[in-house]
């Protein structure tokens, strides 16, 4: 009752909020929110199935000790490719993200359209937030078997994942098809009508629609705790706050895992509910310490609150985590600039470059990226340290007149 009471009084107070605390962070907070927005980890879509678990199997395919080059070929290519999905999808559990991927790619070299395989690449990529990469897997997927409808289902979480430079109104589109689709072919699934109801929220479409497609999902899994923490965040958004309240309680209380505990704290942090979402993320770390949306919601908090400091070991471990992924590098990098702590700044945003993609390569040219680095080192009159930031950023964005600009300042003598 107590936790109820509190979360009722946190929620009703957002008007109450700091204003200069808003005002303050909110350039920065939009900017890292959309880092980690759009439900990013939120959903964790489930391994391909192999031929042993389908027929219910009492134990999995285990791995040939035969030489490749001894293998016979026709029958014994689908053991192989059985032995590999169930060396993908184990490794995907233990986040081994690096095996797992060359075990589903080693499938593809076999049967180059195997939409399992296709699915696991997807859903690898999409554990370390690697959008693109999640997003061309799941889109093989789904061409490759026009009704796997987990398929569609992790597309549209991957689409609705905002873009940096991209066409986020035709991705949102697109999610929005690829959820229809998903529950078109199992209209029972409440899963489906959750990320339908995301879908259509992404593109600013908050209606009775959207509404009915959490409600949906609540009726047909009343244990569903996603679909409660949803459909409160859009009768929050549409002023509804009392009826918001308790269903905030009660996906609280239904919480059992990280990833819907990542959810509520994503949500309560999109209505601006900060300090809220602060024992939520530390429930869920207390459950997985290593689950890298937990790590990167706990730093935006940490990031919009100036706590830096804090910030530090979240970020690193989200590295360890994911060593591949430009988020975690990225972050790691703002929170070393903000502390003045340029040569790492420099490091952490060189080595996220390797794993940008496009628009992600500008924002690391701009001011929370190596501009900004040049200028905090204009600003200790270190102009040779400076024009070797500014020149990396024109490096990454060419033809930024601005960055040009500071460049040729800090050559001046």
């Amino acid at each position: 009752m107590r936790a109820n009471a509190n979360l009722r009084v946190l929620v009703l107070s957002v008007a109450c909020f700091s204003i200069s605390l808003i005002a303050a962070s909110a350039v920065f907070a939009q900017d890292v929110g959309a880092d980690v927005g759009g439900g990013a980890g939120i959903f964790r879509p489930k391994n391909p199935e192999t031929k042993a678990k389908s027929k219910g199997a009492a134990t999995a395919n285990k791995p040939s000790n035969r030489p490749a080059a001894n293998r016979p070929k026709g029958p014994a290519v689908e053991e192989r490719i059985e032995e590999l999905l169930e060396k993908g999808n184990s490794s995907r559990d233990a986040r081994k993200y690096a095996e797992a991927e060359a075990a589903y790619q080693g499938i593809l070299k076999i049967k180059p359209k195997d939409s399992r395989a296709a699915y696991g690449l997807g859903n690898v990529y999409a554990d370390q937030q690697k959008w693109d990469d999640a997003e061309t897997a799941y889109r093989n997927a789904t061409l490759w078997s026009p009704n796997n409808a987990d398929a569609y289902l992790a597309l549209s979480v991957v689409l609705v994942q905002p873009k940096p430079g991209g066409d986020n109104a035709k991705r949102f589109a697109d999610a929005e098809l690829a959820a229809r689709r998903s529950v078109q072919i199992e209209p029972q699934n409440a899963v489906g009508w959750d990320r339908l109801g995301v879908a259509l929220q992404s593109r600013g479409i908050i209606n009775s629609e959207t509404e009915h497609c959490y409600r949906r999902a609540i009726e047909l899994d009343p244990q569903f705790a996603a679909a409660y923490a949803h459909l409160a965040r859009l009768l929050n958004r549409t002023n509804r706050q009392t009826e918001a309240v308790p269903l905030y309680s009660k996906a609280t209380e239904l919480a059992k895992d990280p990833d819907t505990l990542n959810l509520i704290a994503e949500s309560l942090q999109a209505e601006q509910l900060w300090p809220s979402s602060e024992p939520v993320l530390k429930q869920a770390l207390s459950l997985d310490g290593r689950n890298l949306t937990s790590l990167l919601l706990m730093s935006r908090l940490l990031i919009v609150y100036k706590r830096f400091t804090e910030a530090e070991p979240y970020l690193k471990t989200a590295t360890e985590v994911s060593p591949r992924a430009y988020q975690p590098f990225n972050l790691l990098g703002r929170a070393y600039l903000a502390m003045n702590r340029l040569d790492e700044a420099s490091a952490m945003y060189e080595t996220a470059s390797g794993y940008a993609a496009p628009g992600e390569r500008k924002q690391l040219a701009g001011i929370y990226g190596f501009e900004g680095v040049g200028d905090a080192y204009m600003k200790a009159n270190q102009k040779a340290n400076a024009a070797k930031a500014y020149q990396r950023a024109l490096d990454l964005d060419p033809g930024n007149g601005g960055i040009s600009q500071k460049l040729t300042t800090a050559r001046t003598n």
